[in-house]
């Protein structure tokens, strides 16, 4: 490995804990890698939502994108780290419709779901996002929606298969 990649690689590592599936592709771009990386980070150590509500997002934006690796592992993390039903987990992929008893988890499903329609978020919708997660909330919201949507188009760009288990690098 390069010195550039392997410094990207131990950057991430750093940041992770571990160099998952789509940061070792990113390794081939190791400035891009620098800068995108801290993103994921933050989500894993600093966002204002809960495991459960990154989980229901990301298990959205990775339906609809169809990225057969992002959607294994999610439906895996969504389950037991993020505590999901699996059924509803199931749900958000496919993009069916569920439900959720929690009103906060709710919100970022239904917040999750209209901006990767892609639809316009009503009103109503913004204001029980605004009052349940406030301005910082929905911002993570979007930011994890793009980040994700940045996962599977790498992966789609690389055609990583569901079972990929090394990404060689």
């Amino acid at each position: 490995m390069p010195p550039e990649m392997r410094g990207a690689y131990e950057f991430t590592r750093e940041l992770r804990g571990l160099v998952p599936g789509p940061h070792k592709i990113w390794l081939a771009n190791p400035a891009l890698a620098k800068t995108i990386v801290p993103t994921g980070a933050y989500f894993q150590r600093d966002s204002t939502l809960t495991k459960a509500e990154i989980e229901i997002a990301t298990n959205v934006v990775n339906g609809r994108w169809c990225s057969p690796y992002a959607n294994y592992e999610h439906e895996i993390i969504g389950e037991h780290a993020g505590q999901l039903d699996r059924r509803r987990v199931q749900a958000l992929i496919a993009g069916l419709p569920t439900s959720f008893d929690d009103p906060r988890q709710q919100a970022v499903y239904e917040l999750a779901s209209a901006l990767v329609a892609p639809r316009v978020v009503p009103m109503g919708l913004y204001r029980r996002a605004k009052e349940l997660l406030g301005d910082e909330g929905i911002v993570d919201v979007a930011v994890l929606l793009g980040w994700f949507t940045m996962v599977c188009l790498t992966l789609a760009a690389f055609d990583v298969p569901a079972n990929a288990v090394g990404l060689d690098q």
